[in-house]
């Protein structure tokens, strides 16, 4: 009788790009043949998911359920990517109420299979609350950061300390993670920069990220290679294991009216070839129907076409294979961590604009530290004009000696990643070696969890 796989669970924050590498690493995990993978998540989330998943995959869905109008939230809100931005600290605050469900979701997986329980529980950074059930259970307990290490140590610290609250000055250092040097205040977003740690985001947001410390390990979706402070820092804070398990891949991405206006001009004034995926700018219904006339300059979709500069596509298209062609010299991003390791793993070098989140903290890591991104603007509110968006440009794309070094390095970090996900019988690179020390950590906790109940026998 073949043996019964062991079986993962995971479980991502309802966000698109929580989602996203939550999903990619359960196709990772599901390639090994070894593993079975339980996918959790509310109903809606689940459907987008299933027309995801490739055809053949194994990957079981299970459902949770969540009614938004108990939380004060419109009907059917199951994804921030269906709410405006100040309701997501609501939202946030909701997906708490989700941890009695997933208490008797893990009760009921047990029963299932007869006592076994399964071997770890993968959450999301937003989901530490995760741990009390995996402790109850016995079952080993991973957070998975879905982005960088860097950005997401900046993110952490800053949210924890709130150090920009103790400066009158526009720069500052972050007071447990020095190694990341000067931060200013315009590399925060308006929520964070409006925290006092007595409002609802911050104090939740404190609450969520202190719990990180109760987990097993931690695991982070970049390569040790390119990414040493910022995983140095998870290792200092928790004193638990930190693998970097990346990259684990698949794809998003979006914009801002005026700031859209600007970027318009300054693609056709620099007279290079684009292609732009545009969608409602920020405040708008990420869904609704794109109204060009009143977010493009006149006419310019039909004189771009015309003049056969660029292609405009209007909310989608496929990154990675346009990523992956030889004639992509630079990619506009707002360093979301899933389109920085499509464009890196493709040796595309990036004009940064990061927009939220720890974008800027991505971006500050890949100009300061490793030096394949050039940042054109920063930030939701930022007045941007033309003359800029096209001299940054200029500067990436052309044969300068900036963007000669830009091309270079971008190629090198694709040739690291590359030897970091390498898995032949004489060679494992740095991020299988983190997957296996993670596996096997989790057998480790199941074998020593067996050991216990039978000498309680």
């Amino acid at each position: 009788m073949a043996q019964r796989k062991e079986n993962i669970v995971m479980f991502p924050f309802m966000a698109q790009g929580h989602i996203i590498p939550f999903l990619a690493l359960a196709l990772q995990l599901e390639k090994t043949n070894k593993y079975t993978i339980t996918l959790v998540n509310t109903p809606l989330n689940l459907k987008k998911l299933k027309s995801s998943l490739p055809q053949n995959s194994s990957i079981h869905l299970l459902e949770i359920p969540f009614n938004s109008i108990e939380h004060d939230l419109p009907p059917c809100t199951e994804n921030t990517d269906s709410i405006p931005y100040h309701l997501f600290p609501r939202f946030l605050q909701a997906s708490a109420s989700l941890e009695p469900h997933f208490k008797k979701l893990i009760s009921e997986l047990v029963n299932e299979q007869n006592g076994q329980k399964p071997l770890c529980i993968i959450t999301d950074s937003f989901l530490g609350w995760c741990k009390e059930t995996a402790q109850e259970y016995g079952i080993f307990h991973a957070i998975f950061i879905g982005g960088g290490g860097f950005g997401f140590a900046c993110f952490y610290s800053l949210w924890v300390n709130l150090p920009h609250r103790k400066t009158d000055a526009d720069k500052f250092l972050l007071p447990d993670f020095p190694e990341a040097s000067t931060l200013h205040v315009t590399q925060m977003s308006l929520s964070l920069r409006a925290a006092d740690g007595s409002d609802s985001l911050s104090v939740l947001s404190k609450e969520l990220f202190l719990l990180w410390k109760d987990a097993d390990g931690i695991l982070v979706n970049t390569v040790e290679e390119l990414d040493k402070i910022g995983l140095m820092y998870f290792k200092r804070k928790f004193g638990r294991p930190v693998w970097p398990i990346g990259p684990v891949l698949l794809s998003t991405e979006s914009r801002g009216a005026s700031q859209m206006m600007q970027l318009a001009m300054a693609l056709e004034a620099s007279g290079k070839n684009f292609i732009w995926v545009v969608r409602p700018p920020i405040g708008f219904d990420i869904n609704s129907e794109f109204k060009a006339k009143e977010w493009l300059p006149q006419g310019f979709e039909e004189k771009i076409k015309g003049s056969g500069q660029g292609l405009v596509v209007h909310k989608w298209a496929p990154q990675v294979e346009i990523l992956s062609h030889r004639t992509i010299s630079a990619f506009l991003s707002h360093c979301g961590w899933n389109s920085v390791l499509e464009a890196l793993s493709h040796g595309v070098p990036i004009i940064g604009w990061p927009l939220a989140g720890e974008q800027f903290y991505n971006s500050k890591l890949l100009e300061e530290e490793i030096g394949v991104c050039v940042e054109v603007a920063r930030g939701i509110t930022c007045e941007v004009l033309k003359e800029d968006l096209s001299a940054k440009i200029e500067l990436a794309m052309n044969e300068t000696e900036k963007g000669t070094d830009l091309r270079n390095k971008a190629k090198e970090v694709k040739v690291i990643i590359k030897n970091a996900v390498r898995n032949e019988d004489n060679f494992k690179g740095s991020s299988v070696k983190a997957m296996d020390q993670f596996l096997n950590a989790a057998l480790i906790m199941r074998q020593m969890e067996k050991g216990a109940s039978k000498n309680e026998v």
